[in-house]
């Protein structure tokens, strides 16, 4: 079953193929050549690494830059807020709301509050739209919940 003759004679012209190639190895030219491939894909190497990092520090630049615009722009708002508290219209807004002092001249009327409230005209209320809604129960709302869900129904504006 097993024959060495066969095997030695398919491996023949494999053997002399490589032997082929080992002598080709040993030719100065084809040395130069193989140092010089592998020279150049070391440069292709480094410049790649290069242009990676250049991008991820272009990156961190980027996301600084703004962060900084960011930063800069609440300053601004908050020296906006500072010259508006430093005005007169808001000291006089605070005085009034707060120490409930007035202009030289005004008189304040304090009322009770049913007394005000018994002369306001009574406004629908969605509150009240929503409690006339008849209650279901916990199996009806979720099996509602479901359909809406399935259905890409908006369950608020059921």
């Amino acid at each position: 079953m097993f024959d060495k003759t066969n095997i030695t004679i398919r491996i023949e012209p494999y053997r002399a193929a490589i032997q082929a190639y080992i002598l080709s190895l040993r030719d100065v030219r084809n040395v130069g050549i193989l140092v010089f491939t592998v020279i150049v894909l070391l440069i292709s190497w480094s410049g790649v690494k290069s242009i990676q990092t250049n991008y991820g520090l272009q990156k961190q630049v980027a996301q600084l830059q703004q962060e900084n615009r960011v930063q800069s722009l609440e300053n601004s708002d908050l020296g906006l807020q500072n010259n508006y508290f430093s005005t007169k219209q808001y000291v006089e807004l605070t005085a009034r709301a707060n120490l409930g002092l007035g202009e030289p001249g005004e008189t304040e009327l304090i009322m009770p509050e049913s007394v005000a409230l018994a002369h306001t005209v009574k406004q629908p209320s969605s509150i009240s739209a929503a409690s006339e809604v008849p209650k279901q129960s916990f199996w009806e709302q979720n099996f509602r919940a479901w359909t809406d869900f399935f259905m890409h129904r908006n369950a608020d504006a059921n």
